[in-house]
């Protein structure tokens, strides 16, 4: 659980961040005094009178962890502090010599039931040496309560790597602004449920966690084409196409059209089906004004004329959203081909079709989508237990919290058909209409409880819907 629509921030940007507010005559010693009150006031939530073990590294973390021993000791806990080693200088030192409570070196520490972790800060990551792996491990295991100070040691702040980190959080409360390790990678799930302390620290960024989108009600003189035409084009697969299909109908979409070499019949009857045979056929269809949205790649397959699809709506003057097998089969020239592209265009690959467009790297999902996002000129939806949502112009929103049961079959159909919907209620920008697709479709998994399947996702999206007007 992330708090919604706060600031995302690098390792780099955070302390360039800080170093401003230091420049504008705040001094370290009275920022680290209020990073310690914001973590300490959380910790008294929590703690329950229970004896505390606060674990302090030798850095600024650390410098804030004795802060924080030193205000719950004040408050009348029980509390020890676990050193690992010393600060040497600076005003981490000047915290380590006012906490005057019990310390015993971090090897020699022992169980206690709430445990804070202040070993390590912000940056790049390290792998702990075995041995303190295994003490860390055991203080873990045993605690009943685990509160990370900014982000759970150990995890690298950018890309959210662990190296094979034991700490694992209950809580997290991060400084001044979320870190990418609270949104993405391992670090993701470690994180337990993150908590944002304002410590007085202006932060400005292109990235933020996802919000709860507003949508407005058809207004009275609406009919089926102000509410927006939608065309899914179907391939091998008609089942997901179907899916998108439906979900794109019970997102608000006026018109939904399904079209294929044999789009069938059958329900929701509200859905139309038209033949077409060629790529010819499907761009005379596409020429229509009316259209609001089109979407290809569910269940498209890889067939001889699925490049003809793709032709087609690529060439074709409306919003499009990519998905599925047409993003594979785009592979390496997406971007090129779709920066082409004077329509809107949004693609809603997950990581193993990210990787076949524009391969692997070292680089954080994040930087990675909008690098991508650039390169094309299009809107990515970089779909996963962590999704990226980007924009070409740098702009990032970070979804976390859906259901882990959306890892299911046709789940990501539906999202395609969702964003459709909201392309053609022509509300937003890009990046929100994005955004409010992937908050509908977490939303719809909440509802429809554990172990669901595609169809029924699709259920409950008017009760979604509802949740945002």
């Amino acid at each position: 659980m992330i708090p919604a629509g706060v600031p995302v921030v690098s390792a780099e940007a955070m302390r360039g961040a800080e170093e401003a507010v230091f420049a504008s005559g705040i001094s370290q010693r009275d920022l680290m005094e209020r990073a310690g009150r914001a973590v300490a006031r959380e910790a008294l939530r929590f703690a329950m009178n229970r004896s505390v073990l606060v674990l302090a590294g030798p850095g600024n973390n650390g410098g804030d962890a004795y802060v924080v021993a030193r205000l719950l000791g004040d408050a009348g806990l029980d509390v020890m502090v676990a050193a690992w080693g010393e600060p040497k200088s600076g005003i981490a030192a000047e915290m380590r010599a006012r906490w005057t409570g019990p310390t015993v070196a971090l090897e020699d520490a022992g169980v206690r039931p709430f445990l804070i972790d202040g070993l390590l800060g912000i940056g790049k990551a390290r792998p702990f040496a075995p041995d303190i792996a295994a003490q860390l491990a055991k203080l873990v295991d045993g605690a009943d309560f685990v509160l990370s100070i900014d982000i759970p040691s150990g995890f690298d702040t950018d890309s959210g790597d662990g190296l094979d980190s034991p700490v694992r959080a209950d809580c997290t409360v991060a400084l001044g602004a979320l870190k990418p390790a609270h949104c993405i990678g391992e670090a993701r799930a470690k994180c337990g449920a993150v908590l944002h302390a304002d410590i007085g620290i202006p932060v400005a960024s292109k990235w933020r966690t996802l919000v709860r989108p507003g949508i407005e009600a058809p207004p009275p003189d609406a009919n089926k084409y102000t509410r927006g035409l939608v065309v899914i084009v179907e391939g091998e697969m008609p089942g997901a196409a179907r899916l998108c299909a439906g979900a794109a109908a019970a997102s608000g979409a006026g018109y939904v059209i399904l079209a294929g070499r044999d789009p069938g019949e059958g329900p929701p009857d509200a859905i139309v089906r038209k033949c077409v045979t060629s790529r010819e056929a499907l761009a005379a269809l596409l020429e229509d004004d009316r259209i609001s949205a089109v979407v290809i790649g569910p269940g498209l397959g890889r067939g001889s004329d699925a490049g003809d699809w793709i032709d087609a709506a690529l060439a074709c003057a409306h919003p499009l959203v990519i998905d599925g097998d047409a993003l594979s089969l785009l592979g390496t020239s997406a971007a090129e081909r779709i920066s082409r592209r004077s329509a809107a265009t949004w693609l809603t690959p997950h990581s193993g079709e990210f990787n076949r467009m524009f391969g692997a790297a070292d680089a954080s999902k994040i930087v990675r989508t909008v690098q991508a996002a650039e390169a094309s000129g299009a809107t990515f939806l970089h779909k996963g237990a962590d999704t990226v949502i980007a924009a070409p112009d740098g702009h990032a929103v970070l979804a976390t919290d859906a259901p882990t049961w959306l890892s299911t079959a046709g789940t990501g159909d539906v999202m395609a058909g969702i964003l459709a919907a909201r392309i053609a209620a022509g509300a937003a920008s890009p990046l929100h209409v994005a955004a409010a697709a992937v908050w509908l479709h977490g939303r719809a998994a909440h509802y429809c409880g554990p172990a669901f399947h595609a169809d029924r996702l699709i259920d409950a999206l008017p009760i979604a819907i509802a949740d945002c007007l």
